[in-house]
């Protein structure tokens, strides 16, 4: 079984390829242009092959999709981050050419399934929760949530114009041991250990729920393996809510840190006060219990104690 992997270098694509490689009857090749992946990211593996490129240019990536001849492709490659997307909406919104760019050649070289990564950005404040895929309103107007929606359009445009299977993966929000330092686990805990103050946006009362990498790379190798949400959409996430604020006293007490928390202004935008997914579909990708935050932030600080 070969499979592309777009964004290779980024946290959670490269950990999707770390837990791919485990088995045996797979090669992974992986894409990224580096503008947020990082090299150390990237898998070194007998089964793994990096290309730098860049997917929202059609003349770098045909060549290789064409060449390779994928079965599957996981199309993670895209402006990430809320501070990031909202300074560089132009640049976002440009991650649409890749999109298409990605299903043009995945129609035309016979790939079986394309999986997608969507966001939970798409549900805007929530109208109800837990969010769920099917009844929850879409309602955010901001480019990266845009994109996304595009996105998920375009996937389900092209299996009933071509024939070409998806899955929609809504990503909430994802921690682990590769993960960028400008996300708000890893700026805590990187914080905590230096024992400097913790910044939280307004009151830190925004709610988020908190999904260790394992558990999201094996709920969507399990889509993949299993056959399973074929032309269907899948929050993946953990439905465990915890405040901002919490969050941050939770570090710090894991950590015995000495560190200060500190409020800065809120964010204009982008900051959604509340985040939780209906995770009955979740649960049947994983079929094991969800790893704990508490016990997720703990590998992480160990791993960093080294």
């Amino acid at each position: 079984m070969r499979i592309l992997i777009t964004g290779g270098a980024g946290f959670v694509p490269s950990s999707l390829a770390d837990a791919l490689l485990t088995n045996e009857d797979i090669e992974v090749v992986l894409v990224d242009n580096f503008l947020t992946g990082r090299k150390e990211n990237i898998p070194v593996h007998s089964r793994a092959r990096f290309i730098k490129c860049d997917v929202n240019n059609y003349n770098e990536i045909a060549p290789i999709v064409t060449a390779f001849r994928f079965d599957y492709i996981f199309h993670y490659a895209a402006v990430v981050g809320v501070k990031r997307t909202l300074e560089n909406p132009v640049m976002v919104l440009n991650d649409i050419q890749g999109i298409k760019n990605i299903l043009d050649l995945a129609k035309s070289t016979g790939v079986k399934r394309v999986f997608f990564s969507s966001s939970s950005e798409v549900y805007g404040e929530p109208v109800h929760l837990p969010q769920h895929e099917h009844t929850t309103p879409l309602n955010s107007r901001l480019p990266y949530a845009v994109v996304k929606n595009v996105g998920e359009s375009f996937c389900r445009s092209y299996q009933q114009e071509f024939g070409l299977d998806f899955t929609l993966f809504r990503f909430f929000n994802t921690y682990g041991p590769k993960q960028s330092p400008d996300f708000v686990v890893a700026r805590f805990i990187d914080a905590a250990l230096a024992g400097r103050d913790i910044t939280v946006y307004g009151d830190g009362q925004q709610t988020r729920t908190f999904c260790y990498i394992d558990d999201n790379a094996e709920a969507c190798i399990n889509a993949l393996l299993q056959n399973i949400f074929v032309n269907d959409v899948v929050n993946v996430g953990n439905d465990k809510a915890i405040t901002v604020l919490e969050l941050a006293q939770t570090i710090i007490q894991l950590t015995g840190s000495t560190s200060k928390i500190v409020h800065l202004p809120p964010l204009p935008e982008g900051d959604m006060t509340r985040r939780q997914p209906d995770i009955q579909n979740m649960k049947q990708l994983l079929k094991r219990d969800f790893t704990s935050l508490e016990e997720g932030l703990n590998r992480i600080i160990a791993l960093k104690k080294k």
